[in-house]
């Protein structure tokens, strides 16, 4: 995986408007496997070549949520990162990603609430210059006051 910053936290007094995030991950087959273990969707639109190819995407594609929980990473890891919680979460897929695909998923800061502890994120992922996925979090942000 490449990012752009260690992990760790960046509490709500540090964070501004427009400070981005990323990570990059190549989307592999054994991904793809334990996604479908975990989550217990085995559609044969991920899993199965011969099933795969007679659908609208023409061959194997990842979870739309094993896509999504690279943003999942983001947060958690770098923005805001450790001790953030997840209030809410608003995604459109526009393109499958496909084994072998590299992801780049990226969260960038557009609002700020110091008061509530609120903090709202653009969340996008791209497949080269395709844009996979695009939506925005709310996220209840660590902050040096309550640690």
């Amino acid at each position: 995986m490449n990012d752009n910053l260690p992990r760790g936290t960046i509490c709500i007094e540090d964070l501004e408007i427009g400070m981005t995030r990323y990570l990059r991950k190549e989307i592999t087959d054994r991904d793809i496997a334990l996604f479908a273990e975990v989550s217990t969707d085995h559609n044969p639109v991920h899993l199965d070549d011969a099933y795969a190819r007679d659908t609208i995407f023409a061959g194997r594609i990842a979870h739309g949520m094993l896509t999504a929980g690279l943003i999942s990473a983001v947060i958690g890891e770098q923005l805001p990162g450790h001790g953030s919680v997840y209030l809410g979460q608003s995604l459109k897929f526009m393109a499958p990603v496909r084994p072998g695909d590299t992801v780049l998923a990226e969260v960038t800061v557009r609002e700020i609430d110091h008061g509530r502890r609120r903090v709202t994120l653009d969340c996008r992922c791209a497949v080269g210059d395709t844009t996979v996925l695009k939506g925005e979090a709310l996220v209840l942000a660590p902050s040096r006051k309550f640690d």
